[in-house]
């Protein structure tokens, strides 16, 4: 996964992908003839070179990390940039750039010393200096951030000297050390930057293993390894992000060879991905993703500031029928918003499960009625009919959609479908409101704090709140949640909270996918560990025969 900023981030990206119509036991892939063309290749030693070229469904929306929700640019700034500290392959806290840090005070006082050997690309040393600029940055209102959250909570911070700092807390804090697990921002570059308008935005000045070579608007994204990158060059030269939208198209680029890696659909998983060449030539792995999909509800919409609107459309729903029909069993039905299996969840809920005649009697006491047997439930005059968006591209999305469309018509619901290219879905209607309800997932967070998303505070324009839910129960669990260090006080705090959600349903919580990444097997170090795949990227590398490095149009 990528650093803490993913774990908040919109997924428009979520690795889901559509089937291709293609039959599994049809003509072999056709790889780069040099990985089955090559014999006894020596994988033992790592060699530095290649190009690693993967898909990305949407542009970048800015490079500067921390002013951006879309997953498209937080896997990219995660190249560039480097954190205080980071996640290891255990899912772990550790230092990155601080040598060291200490927990004092019980909690309250936090102390990192970083390391001397870290530059900028453009040569500059990176300071403590820096990481104050990134806290001022993030504490000014003025800046377009959803993610100051963490850094108000700061009570004081404090230079010691030029690599030294204190983050100080008036209380116990959960997330302190979290917060220092987002990118470092460089102050020589952006001190006296309009961070709107900013060149930098676009043509990033970073401290990470790699660097910004080129970007053609709607077409690629090339970054090139850092020789200066204090822990080390990474192996591979170049990493080549192909902006795909059409993912019909990112699997036969991959088929082709064109790609080296993609995240498969189950069908494409289970089905086409078979015989022929591909176990020779690609290799696969499947684990239980850090995410969920989820249909949400636009709380303003006088369709669904009703609960019992909204739990008679979880009776109304068929989980088991999207996991079975559109994810092919590759997943489970979702109950809320931490992953089954892990110490916060709430493994007590039972499901509200496939209940069409509650559905319509909680429909009937909210005052829907079919009063002119026209088929379509209706209160006051106005037809009980709402269009469900999601972002084009994300095929499970709109299956699911589809599914859930026929469903709420057995009800008397009318649901219209509508798929948007991914910026203007997020600018336009995600951060505006302009929504009765969407279809989109979240990725879940290594720390079951969900404030950012959930709190009142955050149902502004441009906030991670976008249903515009509001509870102050709720609020006043996620203030003590991240209050406290006990995890079995905050598995009572967190449990509540979950029960909130299910009796409230601000979400119809879909399901948490498998994660199905396909990558060339001429790229090696590859293994899965509960932090997925990515947590080594800078040590996959490729053996020197299969290094030829395909055109950028490939």
């Amino acid at each position: 996964m990528n650093k803490l900023i993913f774990a908040m981030m919109i997924m428009a990206c979520l690795a889901l992908f559509p089937a291709c119509g293609q039959d599994g036991n049809d003509k072999a892939p056709k790889q780069d003839a040099s990985v089955s063309a090559v014999e006894n290749i020596d994988v033992s030693n790592p060699v530095r070179g290649g190009r690693f070229r993967e898909p990305t469904l949407a542009e970048p929306m800015c490079l500067i990390p921390l002013l951006s929700s879309d997953s498209a640019s937080s896997a990219i700034q995660a190249k560039l940039y480097v954190s205080p500290l980071k996640y290891n392959k255990d899912i772990e806290l550790v230092p990155e750039a601080a040598e060291s840090y200490e927990v004092l005070e019980e909690g309250k006082l936090l102390r990192f010393k970083l390391r001397k050997d870290i530059r900028w690309t453009d040569g500059v040393p990176l300071t403590a200096e820096d990481v104050e600029f990134t806290y001022k940055m993030m504490i000014d209102p003025k800046t377009p951030t959803a993610y100051a959250g963490d850094f108000l909570n700061v009570k004081e911070f404090k230079l010691i000297d030029k690599y030294t700092f204190e983050v100080r807390y008036d209380k116990v804090f959960a997330r302190s050390l979290i917060t220092w697990a987002l990118s470092i921002l460089p102050k020589h570059i952006l001190e006296n930057e309009n961070l709107n308008t900013t060149k930098y935005r676009r043509n990033p000045v970073g401290s990470g293993p790699y660097k910004l070579k080129e970007w053609i608007p709607g077409r690629r994204l090339v970054l090139e390894a850092n020789d200066d990158y204090f822990e080390g060059r990474p192996y591979i030269d170049e990493r080549v992000y192909r902006i795909i939208p059409d993912l019909s198209t990112q699997f036969m680029e991959l088929k082709s060879g064109s790609l080296d890696d993609m995240s498969l659909t189950p069908q494409q998983y289970l089905f086409q991905t078979k015989g022929g060449n591909w176990e020779r030539d690609f290799q696969k792995f499947k684990y239980l993703s850090f995410s969920y999909a989820y249909m949400g509800f636009n709380m303003e919409s006088p369709f669904f500031n009703d609960v019992r609107v909204r739990r008679a459309i979880n009776y109304a729903i068929d989980k088991e029928e999207i996991v079975k029909g559109v994810l092919l069993g590759q997943g489970y039905p979702a109950m809320g918003p931490y992953k089954p299996g892990t110490w916060v969840y709430n493994d007590k809920l039972k499901p509200y499960g496939y209940k069409p005649e509650k559905a319509k009697e909680l429909l009937k006491e909210a005052g829907w009625l079919d009063t002119d047997g026209d088929g379509i439930l209706d209160r006051e005059g106005k037809p009980f009919s709402f269009t469900l968006i999601t972002n084009q591209g994300n095929s499970l999305r709109i299956k699911s959609a589809t599914i859930i469309q026929n469903r709420l018509k057995g009800i008397g619901i009318d649901v219209k479908i509508r798929t948007v290219e991914w910026a203007a879905f997020i600018k336009e209607f995600i951060d505006k409101g302009r929504f009765d309800a969407t279809i989109l997932g979240w990725n879940i967070l290594q720390d079951p704090d969900i404030y950012s998303v959930w709190h009142s505070s955050k149902a502004v324009p441009g906030g991670l709140n976008f249903t515009k839910y509001k509870n102050s129960e709720l609020d006043e669990l996620l203030d003590r949640g991240r209050s406290t260090l006990d995890q079995s006080e905050r598995k009572v705090i967190y449990d509540r909270i979950q029960e909130i959600m299910h009796e409230e349903q601000p979400y119809c919580f879909l399901y948490v996918p498998m994660a199905l990444p396909i990558f060339s097997s001429r790229i090696k170090g590859l293994k899965v560990e509960p932090a997925g795949l990515d947590y080594n990227a800078n040590e996959w590398w490729i053996p020197a025969p299969l290094q030829k490095k395909p055109s950028l149009q490939q």
